[in-house]
């Protein structure tokens, strides 16, 4: 009966992802054992590994910048999260098996990829450190930062908020732990101020329901793609009490959020439906519209918008060999896949749409070989791995200032740097 109703699901979401469905689930897509898109990447990348193996299942990394008066960027360093012990406790896919471990915070330097780790200063005594999504403000004129971290503790999510300065920077001072009721299952997040932020909750039904209704309620969510999961705006009170807000509904699996440089584009990932949500963001009032869907040829993970307005996208190009990382099978590798969506011009033409059918066609396994093409953005392969290279990709940023780019994996040791 199971069985039946199991594949029930499997169809349903088959319908509705369609060929990334074949490509990313009941196929192993023919990715290149590595592909940069500037370069060969024996030449032009390198896996920054650290000699104690604690950077490593890396879920996110963020620019920090360090600002003029102006706005101009004199540094950045990147802060990454990661979390080595992701194998026996993870909150999203599972297993519940031993949350002791504590992850890890990195501070690298983008000029010449130099690594220290950053210390938790005050961080409470037997408080668990699990992290996920990450943000931080820019330093303006070497003023402190505020850093806020998705924290996967043992008997909730909380979301921890720290302050990092740059005359300090290896040091993230612990200033509270924030809660709600309305934290079921936070996983992303993209500030809007110093005390506010948009933060996703990737499932209504979890991994920390009893058994048997977990892990089985969550794999029929992720599986059917069911619309459950939302993005929520939250403003924290002087107090530590958040004021929370809806702000999008209806979201299979919602994943990682960015907001465009100018403020008024919200992307959110839709992770089962390998789809990024676009919103029209209201500056003022925080409140979102939807405007449009543009699907990827993988299943999305975290997201980063470039300089100039292009968003960067890194995801799971077949989840079977996601979970076969994640079970600990012996020789199992899972692909990695990152690209670019540049809004096109609204004087962009294609005289036929015969044209638009065949894109993205530099990479090895071109991207329209499982995605149609979307009439508004423009879709290019930064990097793809068979997961022989680097494996598991999750977040991938892109710094136009020098044109690196930066990868880090959901269980992969190090994190992949490559350079024109």
């Amino acid at each position: 009966m199971l069985s039946r109703f199991l594949a029930v699901l499997a169809a349903t979401f088959v319908y509705r992802s369609g060929r990334l469905a074949k490509s990313g689930i009941l196929t192993l897509p023919p990715l290149p054992s590595s592909y940069y898109v500037n370069g060969d990447v024996d030449t032009h990348c390198v896996v920054i590994k650290e000699p104690s193996h604690t950077l490593g299942a890396c879920e996110d990394a963020v620019f920090w910048d360090h600002l003029q008066a102006d706005g101009d960027v004199t540094a950045r360093f990147l802060i990454v999260g990661c979390d080595p012990n992701r194998k026996a406790w993870n909150t999203v896919m599972g297993p519940l098996r031993d949350p002791e471990p504590k992850g890890y915070l990195w501070l690298v330097d983008t000029l010449d990829n130099g690594l220290q780790r950053i210390e938790l200063a005050g961080f409470p005594e037997g408080h668990d450190f699990h992290p996920l999504g990450i943000e931080v403000t820019p330093s303006l004129n070497g003023a402190a930062s505020v850093l806020y971290i998705v924290n996967h503790a043992r008997g909730e999510t909380t979301i921890e908020q720290f302050v990092i300065s740059p005359d300090a920077p290896t040091q993230a001072h612990w200033q509270r732990t924030i809660s709600s009721p309305w934290f079921v299952s936070p996983n992303a997040l993209a500030i809007t101020n110093e005390t506010s932020f948009y933060v996703s909750n990737d499932h209504l039904m979890t991994r920390r329901l009893p058994f048997p209704l977990a892990p089985i309620l969550p794999m029929i969510e992720s599986i059917a793609g069911l619309p459950l999961s939302w993005l929520a705006h939250v403003t924290v009170n002087p107090d530590g009490t958040v004021t929370h807000k809806l702000a999008a509904l209806g979201v299979p699996f919602a994943n990682g959020v960015a907001i465009s440089p100018d403020g008024t584009t919200l992307a959110l990932s839709s992770t089962s439906l390998g789809q990024i949500y676009f919103y029209d963001r209201n500056t003022t009032t925080n409140e979102l519209e939807y405007r449009e869907a543009v699907s990827v040829p993988f299943f999305s993970d975290n997201l980063m918008f470039d300089e100039h307005g292009a968003l960067i996208v890194a995801g799971h190009p077949h989840f079977p060999s996601l979970i076969a990382v994640a079970a600990n099978k012996t020789d199992a590798q899972a692909p990695s896949w990152s690209v670019s969506l540049t809004p096109l011009s609204k004087d962009t033409h294609f005289a036929e749409d015969a044209q638009r059918t065949l894109y993205d066609l530099r990479a090895p396994f071109s991207a329209s070989k499982v995605v149609p093409a979307s009439k508004g953005w423009e879709l290019e392969t930064l990097f793809q791995s068979d997961g022989s290279v680097f494996g598991t990709s999750t977040t991938s940023l892109r710094d136009l200032r020098t044109g690196a780019l930066y990868m880090v994996g959901l269980y992969e040791e190090g994190m992949m740097v490559c350079r024109p």
